[in-house]
């Protein structure tokens, strides 16, 4: 089952939001004072019961306008104490529990920042998205409402209880009677809503995905025509939805029909009992006043159990949501600092003539991968000199951009080393890494900002002539003929612009802050062929000042590279020039000639390849004749 949608961890509902403790503890005070004014608020509406039975045993049995008039005023004033009180403590909750749902926010935000990309490739975006927001959201609204009056009605009803007991002990355990009824009604409630809140939440999750998915498809969608799929697909989702809410909302029903009917049972059972009392002689009109009226005050805090152990089972499972990512470990640094500062300072002292990488016996499989299973990547031994360009080649599928993402730890290698002037990347700050590695991916990601913003992300501190400077590389210079040149906002995954052009202001991107080491996966492929030739003419200049290992598709590409590796079947086939591995590797001259089959990984010079026993001579000869 994928992770999120786990089944509920063995937890109680209390065991649950006490995680929350550590965000809370720095309000605590503020939430205990809020409960402590809401208690004396509740208390303050059970007097009233107590001023009915003097007014009736008084001044209305003693016919005395003037005394009745006196009770009145205690009356209103008891009202207005009690309303000013709950909004002193709605005050007292607000800006503290806004301030922790922000903190939680920000704290889940950093972490999946620095979450293993692992860990992002089997998680939806819209799981993550439902877990910032409405998660979120119902956690606050938990602490500010439910927790709150959770206490202050728990202590008002142990309050009434004494209140009732004082006046007429066995009309008050009439009252009581149907206590234990309840008691098993709401454990079996909780039980059952805590399974369907979680399949509520996880489905609003799904449906994010889904909705999310079709914003940034939309393309996709209006181009094939598949609205009325889509649609489909949504409704089916929010059907099922649908489904679980009313569920919920049956539960719901049934626990507060319970809660409501019982204790009416109760209070008609102790009205009659009372009146006949009355009646006797053996009690006062004014006592039975104030008995029932003590009652009625405590209906609401009965009625409302079922409906705030509802949103306490809700906020549980937001809790366990939020903390499902929060557990993820995230990645590991270089354990030891002292080291950490050894390879940074060697890194430094050699940086004006190093700049070597090495793949020492690099092996590489998903974490979720079976036992047992072929490694992606097996036995690469790779050694790119220092300012050397060293071109990738292999068929679809061979681990082209898994290599390269092993280089700035997107992923970390499951054997064997990489390198970097002498040092494992592994015992590398992450900062420093990546302060010395920079990476374009075949397929560009902007952001929702800025044409200069977007590509000074690239370099933390860079001015603008590096700007200028990482534009020009790119052959980028559209965007100072944007609307509002460099300041540009280029929208939501930059869709306002061209792929081209995204893949160009990526370029820049990687190459703004002068790195050392650079890795691009294929970045020219989205070029024509005459934007194609300017970029790469000013990349040259760049690559004669760096080390870098560029994932080539086409003949054009490869030509930029010094050396170039040929990677069949997650292994290292060959090595060499351009013109050395056209005469030596048959599966290099098939790749380069533009006919590359649709088995990919055997590739021409493999005993599964399309011709097995062919030399390199002999593809290129064939290739010549057709």
């Amino acid at each position: 089952m994928p992770e999120e949608h786990a089944e509920p961890k063995d937890r109680s509902t209390v065991q649950s939001l006490l995680r929350l403790w550590p965000y809370v503890k720095p309000v605590r005070k503020r939430l205990f004072g809020a409960a402590l004014v809401a208690i004396v608020a509740s208390s303050a509406g059970l007097v009233i019961p107590l001023v009915l039975k003097w007014m009736v045993d008084g001044p209305v049995a003693d016919r005395d306008p003037g005394g009745v008039w006196l009770g009145a005023l205690y009356l209103l004033l008891l009202g207005i104490a009690e309303a000013a009180l709950f909004g002193v403590r709605r005050w007292m909750v607000a800006r503290p529990l806004a301030g922790v749902e922000a903190a939680m926010r920000a704290d889940l935000y950093r972490h999946l920042q620095r979450l293993p990309v692992a860990f992002h490739d089997r998680w939806p975006s819209g799981q993550l998205l439902s877990r910032a927001t409405t998660d979120l959201m119902l956690l606050r609204q938990f602490l500010a409402f439910p927790l709150t009056f959770l206490l202050v009605n728990g202590a008002t009803i142990l309050i009434g209880i004494v209140i009732l007991l004082m006046q007429h002990w066995t009309l008050g355990l009439v009252l009581l009677a149907p206590a234990v009824p309840l008691m098993v009604i709401c454990l079996v409630f909780e039980t059952k809503f805590s399974l369907v809140a979680r399949r509520a939440q996880d489905q609003v999750g799904d449906l994010t995905t889904v909705v999310e998915e079709s914003v940034l498809g939309i393309r996709i969608i209006k181009g094939f025509g598949r609205h009325r799929s889509q649609a489909l697909a949504f409704r089916s989702l929010s059907e099922r939805l649908r489904t679980t809410e009313l569920g919920k909302a049956r539960l719901l029903a049934g626990i507060w029909s319970a809660n409501t009917l019982l204790p009416e049972l109760s209070i008609g059972a102790a009205l009659v009992l009372g009146t006949v009392q009355v009646a006797d002689g053996n009690l006062s009109a004014g006592t039975l006043v104030a008995f029932l009226s003590t009652a009625l005050a405590l209906r609401w805090p009965v009625e409302s159990i079922g409906f705030l152990l509802a949103m306490s089972q809700e906020s549980a499972t937001a809790t366990e949501r939020f903390f499902e990512a929060m557990d993820v470990a995230e990645e590991a640094d270089a354990p030891d600092v002292a080291g950490q500062a050894d390879a940074d300072g060697g890194a430094r002292a050699g940086e004006s003539s190093r700049g070597e990488m090495v793949f020492d016996g690099v092996e590489f499989r998903y974490p979720d991968a079976e036992p047992g299973s072929v490694p992606v990547l097996s036995r690469i031994d790779l050694r790119i000199r220092p300012g050397e360009t060293m071109a990738l080649v292999g068929a679809t599928g061979s681990g082209k951009t898994t290599l390269t993402a092993l280089v700035p730890r997107l992923h970390e290698a499951t054997a064997g080393r990489i390198t970097l002037d002498g040092t494992d990347i592994a015992a590398m700050p992450r900062e420093r890494l990546r302060e010395l590695v920079s990476v374009a991916f075949e397929e560009p990601t902007l952001f929702s900002a800025s044409v200069g913003e977007n590509v000074l992300m690239g370099a933390e501190g860079a001015g603008d002539d590096e700007l200028r400077r990482a534009l020009a590389i790119a052959q980028a210079g559209f965007a100072h003929e944007l609307p509002e040149g460099v300041d540009t906002q280029v929208g939501e995954q930059g869709l306002s612009l061209s792929g081209g052009q995204r893949q160009r202001l990526a370029l820049a991107r990687a190459v703004v802050g002068r790195p050392r080491f650079l890795v691009l996966d294929d970045p020219l492929s989205a070029l024509d062929v005459h934007t194609e030739a300017l970029v790469e003419a000013a990349l040259r200049e760049v690559l004669a000042e760096t080390t870098a290992i560029v994932v080539a598709h086409r003949p054009s590409t490869v030509m930029l590279a010094d050396r170039v590796a040929l990677l069949s079947e997650g292994r290292i086939a060959a090595v060499g020039t351009h013109q050395e591995l056209l005469r030596s590797s048959a599966e290099y001259a098939w790749l380069m000639s533009g006919a590359e089959g649709s088995e990919g990984a055997g590739g021409a010079g493999g005993a599964d390849g399309p011709f097995p026993d062919q030399s390199a001579d002999d593809v290129l000869a064939e290739k010549g004749t057709r």
